[in-house]
């Protein structure tokens, strides 16, 4: 039997209007202490329904003129003011993520796959001991350019506490701590975050009916996010995706996972247009039986990828860029057994604008 909390988990928080939350209670209601499997299925399809109707844009000017690039600078940010701060992540996560919106009133607009700058409040000493502002931070933006309100006047980042661990003693310490990550993680609605941006032009999205593939570690998701709420969520005068959205997700285990409800929901409401598959690093095994990084995960469906990009299908990373060397060590170790010579393929699909990185 689907309970209650079984129903609601499946909706993004951003979409339980009151109008929903009221159908399903109705639907739980009639489900009651002697519901069969049957039905209970039939209320979990609603609810997934439900949640990707698409929620028509309110401003569809945004589509409209060049796109924006470096609106704002250090010397003079844009003020904005945070408005939500939710954890995303499990206890047993190896780190805390959160995700963040923020009111922008739609001055600093953006494309999907662009960056803001943050500069986090205070300043530090440099290195001629003067006392200077601290500087800019870059996060990929994770929503649409309609943000999480679908008018335009929010953002959102996907953002890591990063923190420090003093093997020695045993303990984190707070004086090595990321400055601007621990700042925004914190944040409480209301407060101000100075921003700049946006900027980025190697991550945007291209034609709606071309195969994307994303490949992604962390918080580098943050920007296929932007994508597939532009996606599925979002009904856009003018916009629609036919192509094939296909994610590659690497965390370290389930607890991990970053909006997890959405990719599901997507998974559930559109099996003909949405692939989704993780490498869970401390979960999973790979076929020789060591741990599943993404590159093993990517390796599983060589032949895919590779005829995808061959047809004119995109390819992007995002995260650490840790992660690049193991996949295009794969890359190439598969392009040999093809007979395809590894560096011209590469730079074919970078010349074509079909090979995107952005990683830090």
């Amino acid at each position: 039997v689907v309970t209650y909390s079984d129903v609601y988990l499946l909706v993004p928080l951003q979409h339980r209007g009151p109008d929903m939350q009221t159908s399903m209670k109705m639907q739980t209601q009639r489900l009651g202490s002697s519901s069969t499997g049957r039905r209970a299925v039939n209320v979990r399809a609603q609810a997934v329904q439900t949640a990707l109707s698409k929620t028509p844009v309110k401003a569809p000017e945004l589509e409209q003129g060049a796109m924006p690039l470096n609106s704002f600078g250090p010397k003079a940010p844009y003020i904005a003011k945070v408005r939500s701060v939710e954890k995303m992540v499990g206890p047993k996560a190896t780190g805390d993520t959160y995700h963040i919106i923020i009111d922008t009133v739609g001055k600093i607009p953006f494309w999907e796959g662009q960056s803001y700058g943050v500069v986090p409040p205070g300043t530090k000493i440099n290195s001629k001991g003067k006392e200077v502002p601290h500087g800019t931070r870059l996060y990929s933006i994770a929503s649409s350019r309609y943000g999480d309100t679908f008018d335009g006047q929010t953002t959102a980042l996907c953002v890591r506490r990063a923190v420090y661990w003093d093997s020695e003693a045993n303990k984190e310490d707070p004086e090595k701590k990321g400055i601007c990550s621990n700042f925004l993680c914190d944040a409480k609605p209301g407060q101000e975050i100075m921003m700049t941006g946006p900027t980025g032009k190697v991550l945007l999205m291209p034609e709606p009916n071309k195969p994307l593939i994303m490949v992604a570690t962390g918080t580098g998701i943050a920007p296929f996010r932007a994508f597939w709420r532009r996606a599925f969520f979002e009904e856009v005068p003018g916009y629609k995706f036919t192509g094939l959205f296909w994610v590659f997700m690497g965390v370290a285990n389930s607890d991990s996972k970053l909006y997890d409800d959405e990719l599901q929901a997507i998974a559930k409401a559109h099996p003909d247009l949405f692939r989704l598959d993780y490498a869970l690093s401390r979960e999973q095994n790979n076929t020789k039986g060591g741990k599943m990084y993404i590159q093993d995960k990517m390796e599983e469906y060589a032949d895919e990828i590779f005829g995808l990009l061959d047809e004119g299908g995109h390819i992007y990373f995002c995260g650490l860029k840790g992660m690049m060397p193991g996949i295009q060590e794969m890359l190439e170790r598969v392009a040999k057994s093809k007979s395809i010579n590894y560096e011209q393929w590469t730079e074919k699909l970078k010349h074509g604008n079909q090979w995107h990185v952005e990683v830090y």
